[in-house]
């Protein structure tokens, strides 16, 4: 019996070998095309056209239904010989390395993105047609090792990246499409965790193919595989991402560590997302949100406005994760936190900073590090103070985002720590009531609405200022209006005047 079973066994159609590599005469053709497509002949252009070629015509010649053969639990046969045949063939449509030289430039990429992506779309519509023709929930386990390289492919040429163009990202386009509809997924979120909760998603598949190319001396490689890798991290979010999170967690923090701003932004992108969409428990654990803490807090020393944007965001979302570690009893002083670290070299970086971007950009995170610490900002007073003064003295544009601001920051400094604002009444007053005359008396530089802004935030300042020196604005402010003539000067003191009289001072 033994021997008879051997002798079918091999008979069968579309079996496999123990290799894993199919017998038949088609799995040997699919063979052959995939050693012509990673031999070095491929390198050349008559070899290449010619090998895409054979493939096109293969899979035009083959019937549907065998595509799929010997698609069962081991994804050997058919399935697994066409995965490796798509990675090549993705590989092929891969902008090149920078720094190798290559004669390929962004419109020959493009165009051979586009070449590819039609020869997805025609192995894709044969394997729906499988899929319609064999009924059967085999077609799953035999999509899987197609699916994962073909949406590298579409990620990699569907973006607006210099080595795309409008048609070899509509062609991706296509190819998106018509892989969500073959997979049977309505989002491309849904394709990487899974529709429901039965399904296994593709995004642990993606990330083993990219994984080779993300490590410390390939990941430049291949420039799209980091943007492949952020914008596919984006699409998965919480309560799927946490179980991926020792994948995606050390090529973010790769990609942040680099010497480029760009991809110092990208990695800090990523880390953001990781903060946002893992839970604090995951995070705390094996000390992972205290590295990274100090890999972003590292980047506040590059002086790149849009790098300390995204790293400023990324702290903030981070300190409440940070905090859950700390225990605070009430018997004793408050330690320092995070956060106080940050705004301290924040505060430091702000003083001498003459550069109209960094300026902006420190100006318009202070409100949201004040409303973190709340009562414990006092422990920044001093310095808090002369960078507010500092800044209202200078113009910062037609739009005078630092100036508002630094506005809204000292009307949240005067609420949490009213009581230390009294003796800071003098330097105070005369910093508001110079913005108030300057902006008044500005013939052009600064639209209307902007002004208006400014008046009413300084105007707000004034009367919280009032409210913390128990009226003595108020009758400070009295001796100007005998000599004043400006209208708009004299219209916010007479607010101030008319708010301060109608509130009792029992406290801000």
């Amino acid at each position: 019996m033994e021997q008879d079973s051997s002798k079918e066994s091999p008979s069968q159609e579309g079996s496999s070998s123990p290799g894993g590599r199919p017998s038949s005469d088609l799995g040997q053709a699919f063979s052959q095309i995939l050693h012509r497509l990673t031999g070095q002949e491929f390198t050349r252009c008559k070899a290449r056209n010619a090998a895409l070629q054979d493939l096109s015509a293969l899979i035009d010649a083959t019937e549907p239904a065998k595509l799929l053969e010997g698609s069962g639990t081991s994804l050997r046969g058919m399935p697994e010989m066409l995965g490796r045949v798509a990675e090549a063939v993705e590989k092929h449509a891969a902008p090149p390395n920078e720094q190798e030289g290559r004669s390929d430039g962004p419109s020959a990429v493009a165009e051979k993105a586009a070449a590819v992506g039609f020869l997805f779309l025609k192995l894709l519509r044969k394997v729906e047609a499988a899929k319609n023709s064999l009924g059967c929930p085999a077609w799953k386990t035999g999509l899987r090792p197609l699916a994962a390289p073909i949406y590298i492919f579409v990620v990699t040429h569907s973006l607006e990246l210099p080595w795309t163009s409008p048609r070899s990202r509509d062609v991706a386009g296509e190819v998106l499409t018509v892989l969500l509809q073959v997979t049977e997924c309505g989002s491309v979120a849904g394709f990487l965790r899974g529709e429901n909760e039965d399904e296994k998603g593709r995004f642990t598949g993606i990330m083993g193919l990219l994984k080779p190319d993300l490590n410390k001396e390939s990941w430049k490689n291949n420039p799209a595989t980091k943007h492949v890798f952020s914008w596919t991290l984006q699409q998965v979010t919480r309560p799927w991402l946490n179980q991926h999170l020792e994948r995606i967690l050390p090529p973010s923090l790769l990609i942040s560590d680099d010497y480029q701003t760009e991809n110092k932004i990208l990695g800090v992108d990523c880390l953001h997302h990781i903060v946002l969409n893992v839970p604090a428990a995951d995070l705390l654990q094996y000390n992972r949100a205290q590295v990274l803490y100090h890999a972003l807090f590292n980047h506040l020393y590059t002086p790149e406005h849009h790098l300390i944007q995204a790293v400023l965001l990324c702290l903030l979302d981070l300190f409440p994760v940070l905090e859950k570690a700390l225990h605070w009893k009430g018997d004793a002083a408050r330690s320092t936190t995070h956060c106080d670290e940050v705004l301290q070299l924040i505060l430091t970086h702000m003083e001498p900073e003459h550069r109209l971007l960094l300026r902006r950009t420190y100006a318009r995170n202070l409100p949201a590090f004040v409303k973190r610490l709340g009562i414990l900002t006092v422990r920044h007073l001093k310095r808090l103070e002369r960078v507010i003064l500092g800044y209202l003295e200078v113009y910062d544009g037609p739009e005078e985002e630092a100036r508002l601001k630094i506005l809204e920051t000292l009307k949240l400094l005067m609420q949490y720590a009213w009581p230390r604002i009294s003796c800071r009444l003098v330097v105070l007053l005369k910093a508001l009531l110079k913005l108030i005359c300057d902006v008044a008396r500005d013939p052009n530089l600064t639209p209307e609405p902007v002004k208006s802004a400014l008046l009413e935030e300084a105007t707000d300042c004034l009367i919280l200022l009032d409210h913390c020196s128990q009226g003595q604005v108020k009758s400070l402010l009295a001796k100007i209006l005998q000599s004043c003539e400006d209208s708009k000067v004299v219209n916010c003191i007479r607010k101030v005047q008319q708010v301060s009289e109608d509130t009792p001072y029992d406290g801000t």
